[in-house]
């Protein structure tokens, strides 16, 4: 029986100290071997079709990461492109409230409209920041430049209390966090960081209404039936969340299904439990040093203020980190070991 060591193992041989998921996650050896594969079928001319049921495949395997019904999930290129359909919906003057310094692809959709509301205030309060009046809440479920977790549970009451809808990007939290994308309007979510896949998909969930949101990126893949609505306007929009879809990066999902099976084969639970055992080490080690993170309880992303100078230092030591508006940010995944942590501390000692 392969245990969470051995799949770990025989997916992945990083060639240094690599600690940087919240920037890019590594690829598993199953997902390179199906981009090659896919190349490799365009290359010598052969039909395409495998690639497209690749799409609705992984399309399937997210639905089952965020407990939503397949036909609630739309295939898309990235979360700006996605932030872009839900500000677009918005009617002029709605007040969209976020988080001080989300990251840009949740917040700036809404702000280059020029005739909404948009409210920022500090990620600890927004839950309470909800009002009578406010149209819609976006923010990340986990914070990109310090992993802080915003709590979820209060800002879906206070949205439901004050009629709000909720838009939540689990880009740094989906394949580590568990997600229950039923429980909000809209969720979103990148690939390529802790699901391990290729650039080029995201995912948007949408209610079983379509939350009015208007498909107005929609190209012929948005069509009930694709291949009839290559040419001219599409007659029939698909009746699931399929008409929100973008034409998609085919190499990408063809990748990101082995990168959602093994996701699916590990179990999120047991990727959370080993991803946070690593993190609690570092934030133990960095006490230890005298350092103090920025408070992220049950975080796999610690950042830790003053250090991120240090950055290049520790990637011509092959540590890689990242260095977010000063601090340090290590983030830690289900290829790391207690190893790769004590070397990240030990060169921080110095």
């Amino acid at each position: 029986m392969e245990t969470f060591e051995s799949l770990v193992q025989a997916e992945f041989t990083p060639k240094n100290t690599y600690l940087n998921t919240a920037s890019n996650g590594l690829l598993p050896a199953r997902t390179v071997t199906a981009l090659h594969e896919a190349v490799r079928l365009r290359a010598e001319g052969r039909s395409m079709d495998p690639l497209f049921d690749d799409v609705e495949t992984t399309r399937a395997a997210f639905a089952r990461l965020a407990g939503v019904p397949v036909g609630r999930v739309a295939a898309g290129v990235s979360v700006a492109a996605h932030t872009g359909v839900i500000a677009a919906s918005l009617p002029a003057g709605a007040e969209v409230l976020t988080a001080e310094d989300d990251f840009t692809s949740v917040l700036n959709p809404f702000h280059v409209r020029g005739d909404l509301k948009v409210r920022a205030v500090p990620l600890e309060r927004i839950a309470e920041a909800v009002r009578p009046g406010t149209a819609l809440v976006a923010v990340s479920a986990a914070q990109s430049a310090d992993g802080r977790i915003v709590d979820l549970p209060a800002l879906r009451d206070a949205a439901r209390e004050h009629g709000a809808r909720t838009y939540i990007d689990f880009s740094q939290a989906a394949g580590w966090l568990p997600m229950d994308a039923s429980a909000y309007d809209f969720t979103t979510a990148t690939c390529y960081k802790w699901l391990l896949g290729p650039h080029g998909a995201a995912f948007l969930v949408v209610p079983e209404d379509f939350g009015g949101l208007t498909p107005v990126l929609g190209g012929w893949v948005a069509g009930e039936n694709p291949w009839d609505s290559c040419y001219g306007p599409v007659t029939e929009l698909a009746h699931s969340a399929r008409r929100f879809d973008l034409t998609p990066a085919l190499f990408s999902y063809a990748g990101l299904r082995r990168s959602l099976e093994l996701i699916e084969e590990l179990g999120v639970d047991a990727v959370r439990a080993h991803d946070l055992a690593l993190a609690d080490r570092f934030r133990a080690g960095l006490s230890q040093l005298g350092h103090e993170p920025v408070p992220a309880p049950g975080s796999a992303i610690v950042s830790v203020p003053g250090l991120g100078h240090r950055a290049p230092e520790l990637a011509r030591a092959d540590i890689q980190v990242s260095n977010r508006a000063g601090n340090l940010r290590a983030s830690f995944h289900l290829y790391n070991t207690p190893t790769d942590v004590d070397r990240l501390l030990d060169v921080l000692s110095d």
